[in-house]
């Protein structure tokens, strides 16, 4: 792929979090050392944003539903990274294409069901090719899978035993962008919403036993919980960020490099002190609520107006001001446990989720032969299989702190 003329196009770049992207690429990809392009359905909007940046790169049009358009630009790049959901309606043609024309890709998307029928119609011949399409690669699920994977390989190195069991909890401040919301809404609307309450959806098989189910079935009451000494609730990412780590748990297992035997996860909201456990049965009661509404399209139809649409967001104040942290708590086999922290200040939905996609994409780019597996990895893959490492350490050069230790 090095005789192609971009290393890296960046698909729906004139969105809300498109945007965001280019002027990250702007203000951190060297002109020396990486290609890059814009890309999107609407070339007025592209060339609008190209301008409010102040930036010289190409604009390539080419709507997401007509193959051929999106054909002729995935050919002219070693990686696409896709910002334009919902990811189930507009990114199909992009996928198809990556795979044929062996062009690594990566996204925001938290669309498990979506993410399924990827794994199904592409991952082997991705694999046979070596080609890395990796879904997931935002907010959605990069702290819960990396951090994951770090704890893992951590207590494997440094202790010689391997992990039972690796619990993720998250605290965060932000808002949402019209795009997430839209992926959302279309996520309950589809046939296969109900896929999402699959504790094993995106695992190379889904067979599992009924004691394994209920013991990977997701969280639903809030608790104490004796490792961080405060209450907790389930996380309402859980449903996604769970899949795509035992999802990544279950390739290593096949690529002979193994988390642990019987190795668990969950993931939950954190309460600080005072009054943690009021917040936390006040939240797990307003996420049913939430979930319920968003079940119902018709009360969801009456608030809809009132919520940002597609291609508005928070503020750039609330943005930057937003943080996420995420602590992670790995017991070993034996018992002993280390601690991981993966935290950054700005928004999760946008600030983070544009760091973590977009050094996602220029490791591909610009790190391929030091990537997990070397050239030869690929498939429908995650942040933890696909990039592992190399990102871990691009995100800690961007200024995010990662951190292990016992």
């Amino acid at each position: 792929m090095s005789d192609r003329p971009y290393d890296i196009v960046l698909y729906g770049a004139s969105g809300f979090v498109g945007k965001q992207t280019v002027q990250y690429f702007a203000n951190h990809a060297a002109p020396e050392l990486v290609r890059w392009a814009i890309s999107g359905r609407n070339r007025q909007r592209l060339e609008a944003v190209r301008d409010e940046v102040g930036i010289t790169v190409d604009v390539l049009v080419a709507d997401s539903q007509d193959q051929q358009a999106i054909d002729g630009i995935v050919a002219q790049a070693r990686v696409i990274l896709n910002t334009a959901g919902p990811f189930a309606l507009y990114a199909n043609a992009l996928v198809d294409a990556c795979v044929r024309l062996r062009t690594h890709y990566v996204d925001i998307t938290g669309e498990t069901p979506w993410v399924r029928t990827l794994i199904d119609r592409y991952h082997a011949q991705a694999a046979t090719d070596g080609t890395r399409i990796i879904p997931c690669c935002g907010f959605d699920s990069v702290p819960s899978d990396l951090g994951t994977y770090l704890v893992v390989r951590y207590l494997q190195r440094e202790l010689g035993v391997p992990c039972q069991q690796v619990n993720a909890y998250f605290q965060a401040f932000g808002g949402f962008n019209g795009g997430t919301l839209a992926s959302a809404f279309n996520l309950y609307d589809s046939p296969d919403a109900t896929q999402m309450n699959e504790p094993f959806l995106l695992n190379p098989s889904t067979a599992h036993s009924h004691a394994e189910a209920e013991r990977d079935r997701d969280p639903q009451t809030p608790f104490f919980d004796p490792n961080l000494n405060t209450w907790v609730a389930p996380f309402f990412m859980g449903v996604v960020n769970a899949r795509i780590v035992r999802r990544s748990s279950a390739l290593y297992k096949d690529w002979q490099k193994p988390y642990g035997a019987d190795f668990t996860y969950q993931e939950y909201l954190k309460f600080d002190p005072p009054l943690a456990w009021l917040k936390a049965i006040g939240v797990t009661a307003g996420l049913g609520l939430f979930v319920g509404v968003l079940q119902q399209s018709q009360v969801r139809g009456l608030l809809q107006p009132f919520l940002p649409q597609p291609g508005e967001g928070p503020s750039e104040q609330t943005m930057n001001e937003g943080w996420f942290s995420c602590e992670l708590v790995g017991t070993a086999v034996d018992g002993r446990k280390v601690r991981g922290i993966i935290r950054d200040q700005g928004d999760p939905g946008n600030r983070a989720t544009v760091k973590f996609v977009c050094e996602s994409a220029l490791s591909l780019a610009l790190q391929t032969d030091e990537l997990t597996g070397g050239q030869a990895r690929g498939g429908i893959l995650t942040p933890a299989t696909g990039l592992g490492d190399v990102l871990a350490e691009r995100l800690r050069q961007a200024g995010m702190t990662i951190t292990v230790n016992l």
